[in-house]
């Protein structure tokens, strides 16, 4: 087994990493690129406008799917996994 500290450098990167993401896509495109972004026409809506209100929500919900399928193989790799089959 690896050591306590390991695991916890590689959970605290991985939400580093994620915690970005979310940095750039609900402040950068939803409020610094909007200009930009509306520009861009989007099923009859402007793209920054549809960013702020909808595509952010997807990109947050297909984190957190990214983050507990991360999380687990964190777990796996450091013999800490808590799933009742394994």
């Amino acid at each position: 087994m690896r050591g306590e500290q390991d695991y916890w450098k590689a959970n605290l990167k991985l939400v580093a990493k994620l915690l970005t993401i979310w940095f750039i896509v609900s402040f950068g495109f939803g409020i610094i690129l909007v200009d930009q972004l509306n520009q861009i026409p989007f099923f009859g809506f402007k793209l920054g406008f549809w960013w702020a209100q909808q595509g952010s929500i997807y990109v947050f919900i297909g984190l957190i799917f990214y983050y507990v399928r991360k999380m687990k193989q964190i777990d796996r790799a450091f013999d800490v996994s808590d799933d009742e089959d394994e």
